[in-house]
């Protein structure tokens, strides 16, 4: 996991899985810097459990209108199918 402040825009790239054990560890990174806009980047994602989305709903409810996730493949799946699937913070770039 990284994150990278450049200028107002925050950007936490997330590898591999993300559940109980390393959800917090990206919700503090995604929080860690003050930033206008936060890019959350999953693209590279394998595995994404409850606690993964609970973090990233906590991430949204907590940067109103600044969040912006890039999903992989099997993070959209799971968003779907939990129904966040639609949600304005959700890019499928």
């Amino acid at each position: 996991m990284s994150a990278e402040l450049d200028g107002d825009h925050l950007h936490v790239v997330v590898t591999g899985e993300v559940d109980m054990a390393t959800a917090d560890t990206m919700l503090q990174a995604a929080l860690r810097e003050p930033a206008a806009r936060v890019t959350l980047d999953l693209r590279a994602v394998t595995f994404f459990d409850s606690a993964a989305i609970h973090a990233v709903v906590q991430l949204a409810q907590r940067v109103p209108g600044r969040l912006a996730v890039l999903p992989s493949r099997q993070v959209a799946r799971v968003l779907e199918i939990s129904g966040l699937g639609e949600q304005d913070w959700l890019r499928r770039d």
